[in-house]
């Protein structure tokens, strides 16, 4: 019975499809961006044991110096780092995200690889060398076990961007202001249009009711069919405006 109803009202049908796209659509970039605001580049909050980082630069993307390796990453893309137990158990060879002490990235997150284990005098642990392989040169400072963040396990491609679009105010109008005002705006003219008809029904109604108490007994019975209809028509427009 409800695919009959629909197919006799194929605007109507379109429009409700519509509807929960865009409510669908708007709810994933809500959730997405209250994400984006309180895990991505954020150190201190992981899922899992897992933090997300846009990449910003592209010292680790494909060039002829690494073109061998199997990881390469770019600017825009989010790179998932995670947690390590021990810090200064890693490998030569790992990637791994860390708070930079160079002078011209100092208290940033950087994501390199591990080129050497550095060790001291008596063979204490002291760090890892790690470097960029986009051109290869090693950063200058040593990395702490205290400065690793975590150990990369996999990359999802530009996500990065639509993130970074997102927190700004153009993003915030394209992608859930705009829409909601869509929303609001069909509801507003289907609410109208209900309201219209409603009223027209009333008048007609009143019509009815007058013509039966002039028109006798026959006249009585034919307002009386007339008013059940409409009173018919009514429940089912109560009844669409709640589910709409």
């Amino acid at each position: 019975m409800k695919y009959r109803q629909n197919a006799k009202n194929p605007l109507e049908f379109f429009l409700r499809c519509i509807t929960m796209l865009v409510v669908a659509f708007t709810l994933l970039m809500v959730v997405l961006t209250l994400f984006t605001v309180s895990t991505v580049d954020r150190n201190e909050r992981s899922i899992f044991g897992t933090r997300f980082y846009i990449v910003r630069t592209d010292s680790m993307s494909l060039s002829e110096k690494n073109k061998d390796d199997k990881v390469h990453f770019n600017a825009g893309d989010v790179i998932l780092i995670q947690k390590v137990k021990d810090a200064s158990a890693l490998a030569v060879g790992d990637i791994i995200a860390f708070i930079s002490a160079n002078r011209d990235s100092y208290g940033e997150t950087i994501t390199h690889r591990i080129r050497s284990v550095k060790t001291g005098e008596n063979g204490e642990f002291l760090g890892y060398e790690t470097y960029g392989t986009k051109n290869g040169v090693s950063d200058e400072a040593t990395v702490t076990p205290s400065a690793v963040l975590g150990r990369y396990v996999g990359k999802i491609p530009n996500l990065g961007k639509y993130f970074a679009l997102m927190r700004t105010p153009r993003g915030y109008v394209t992608f859930i202001l705009f829409p909601f005002l869509i929303l609001i705006l069909y509801h507003s003219v289907n609410t109208a249009r209900l309201y219209l008809l409603y009223r027209a029904l009333q008048e007609e109604a009143l019509r009815l009711s007058r013509l039966s108490l002039s028109g006798g007994c026959q006249g009585s019975r034919r307002a009386m069919a007339a008013l059940i209809l409409l009173r018919a028509e009514l429940s089912a427009m109560s009844e669409k405006k709640g589910r709409g």
